[in-house]
């Protein structure tokens, strides 16, 4: 049987989950109402955080396909995935056209040789008529070029689609039906993975006849299991691998270890099915080497030689992790020792390639690749018991070539055009520059470059200002020199001096003040930080205060009382909007800031040094 293996990669919500979703229901590989993001996180936010497989039979074919994450911060799975396909479905939104991961994931890809075909998605909507689609197929052509593509790159496939119907056509003019347009493109694009009918990435050390050449197997993902370990997730290039086959792992520092593959399984459709081989061009998961790792070389002979490494994009921001040592510490958390949270973070790391983690006597730094990697982790953790408190996020510096560097971000808005000016005003001020500029239909495109540090904190800010019509997409650029002081915190905290209940009589004074993130009766203690001061001072104050009750009346004593409703805080806004002083409080009911000093005497003391 013939094998395909492709990936399917697009910035955030552009729909390659949808078309996934489609592919295999309509092959017969999956239940009406299925959906490729099973895992509860995806499900609420709508977006793809973990690369999943899955493999479809069309036309006695086997198409393995890898379903991407889509947003920059899991930019890394797209990175290694790419390097064990053949070829790519980009899929692009027909209205809103090419957006900062698409250029991410198309560079990789035309870098390593691949020759995408194109998917304009969502067609049916409003936005989305025959001179936007003309224009969409313009900018991914420009795109194209200005990736460096090659001329046969550059002569792409083009098919359109509305996925979430499941209907793909080759022409705007064709009948709607199915998803069969885009397979039948597959079959006849993407050249075979088996051996005796290609040459699975057209490089030199992959010519020749695979069938008799020795094991050659990479992994490019990583599982784990409770009861077999740790998985890895692997391209046969060469040979055949066995259950039971002894095979040696050779390492990208050097070094050579022995081991013994105990499992082996392959996709069908979503499920794992257990197989006793795999024949060269496949993609299948083993279990039974305890210390294998992403691009690591599997072979049944020391002497071969090791397939090319696949490097991973190092992290850019850094936050610790603390034992919750707050007054409420202990209340609500199953796993609150920095021995199990230790524990916690070593599990990650056996299949988050992303993360990085110094484990330290008090406090462990873990390194990743955004606020919303390290907040994805931070949710998995409260939910399954753990309870802890972290630092604010802060990007890597370091010394290249003597130069102090830090991370820059592309990032890329499409706002409605009499918003454009507070956006600008705000990315300004956070060291951002603007390079390029694009007007379409009452909206404009502003791609602006500027320093990680300084879009730390700035989304929530971005969907006050254009009131939620605004789009924000970002990709990181590289190390740059070092952008100097950048003033981002416009308010100041409001701090609760006093352990109690909230009371409504207090809020009602205290939200003149600033924003709220707690209602009455929640429970307060002392260094708690209760909302935020419009003005930007810090202000120490007193929740817990209640009416002062006296026998006397008085004309306007008894008005009802008034409350904005508050705006709690979630992980995600929390870790934007804390300040350096300040830790974040993540208990698996609560999420709190408070100071890192709790009494005021402590904090000025600490001010006066």
């Amino acid at each position: 049987m013939e094998i395909r293996n492709i990936a399917i990669i697009a910035h955030v919500d552009h729909g390659k989950t949808a078309l996934t979703d489609a592919i295999l229901k309509q092959t017969g590989f999956s239940e009406e109402g299925f959906s490729m993001d099973t895992n509860a996180l995806e499900k609420e936010r709508g977006i793809t955080i973990y690369s999943k497989n899955a493999s479809v039979i069309y036309k006695d074919t086997k198409i393995n396909i890898v379903d991407t994450p889509g947003h920059a911060d899991f930019g890394s799975e797209v990175e290694r995935i790419l390097r064990s396909i053949d070829s790519v479905i980009l899929v692009v939104d027909a209205q809103e056209g090419p957006m900062p991961q698409t250029r991410f994931v198309l560079k990789k890809s035309l870098e390593i040789g691949h020759k995408p075909i194109v998917v304009l998605n969502k067609i049916d909507r409003p936005g989305a008529d025959i001179n936007r689609i003309k224009t969409t197929l313009a900018e991914i052509f420009e795109l194209f070029f200005d990736l460096d593509a090659t001329e046969e790159q550059l002569n792409f496939t083009t098919l359109h689609a509305v996925a979430r119907e499941g209907i793909v056509i080759k022409n705007l003019n064709d009948k709607k039906e199915s998803i069969k347009p885009l397979l039948d493109t597959i079959l006849e694009k993407v050249i075979p993975a088996n051996p005796a009918k290609g040459n699975p990435l057209g490089q030199e050390q992959f010519k020749g006849s695979p069938w008799q050449e020795p094991l050659r197997a990479q992994p490019f993902n990583l599982a784990y299991d409770n009861f077999l370990g740790r998985m890895a997730i692997v391209r046969i290039y060469e040979g055949t691998i066995k259950n039971g086959q002894k095979v040696f792992v050779k390492k990208t520092d050097g070094k050579i270890e022995e081991g013994k593959i105990t499992k082996i399984f392959t996709f069908e459709g979503v499920a794992r099915k257990e197989s006793k081989e795999v024949e060269t061009g496949d993609i299948a998961m083993i279990a039974g080497l305890p210390n294998i790792y992403i691009g690591d070389t599997i072979t049944d002979n020391p002497e071969t030689e090791s397939l090319p490494a696949i490097n991973v994009d190092e992290p850019t921001i850094a936050v610790n992790f603390l034992v919750n040592n707050s007054p409420f510490g202990g209340r609500e958390g199953k796993y609150v020792n920095s021995r199990q949270i230790r524990e916690r973070l070593e599990k990650e790391l056996e299949v988050n390639v992303g993360l990085k983690v110094d484990f330290g006597q008090d406090e462990m730094k873990v390194y990743g690749r955004g606020e919303l990697h390290i907040a994805i982790l931070l949710e998995n953790m409260r939910r399954e018991g753990f309870e802890m408190q972290v630092s604010q996020p802060q990007v890597i510096i370091k010394e290249i070539y003597g130069i102090k560097s830090e991370p820059f971000e592309e990032v890329t808005i499409d706002v409605p055009e009499e918003m454009q000016g507070v956006v600008i005003e705000k990315l300004g001020k956070r060291g951002a520059i603007m390079t390029n500029t694009k007007h379409h239909n009452n909206h404009v495109r502003l791609i602006f470059e500027g320093p990680t540090r300084g879009l730390l904190g700035y989304r929530n800010q971005f969907v006050v200002d254009t009131k939620g019509e605004g789009i924000l997409g970002t990709r990181v650029v590289g190390f740059r020199s070092y952008a100097g002081e950048i003033q981002k915190k416009a308010t100041g905290s409001m701090t609760s001096m006093a352990n109690g209940k909230a009371l409504a009589f207090a809020l009602d004074n205290l939200q003149t003040r600033g924003t709220l993130y707690i209602g009455p009766t929640t429970e307060v203690y002392e260094g708690m930080v209760i909302g935020n001061t419009s003005k930007g001072d810090e202000l120490t104050v007193n929740p817990t205060k209640g009416k002062q009750l006296t026998n006397m009346r008085a004309s306007g004593s008894d008005d009802k009382i008034y409350l904005a409703p508050p705006t709690p805080i979630t992980i995600e806004s929390g870790l934007e909007i804390m300040a350096e002083d300040e830790y974040l409080e993540i208990t698996p009911k609560s999420v709190r800031l408070r100071k890192k000093l709790l009494t005021e005497l402590e904090r000025v003391k600490a001010g006066k040094k």
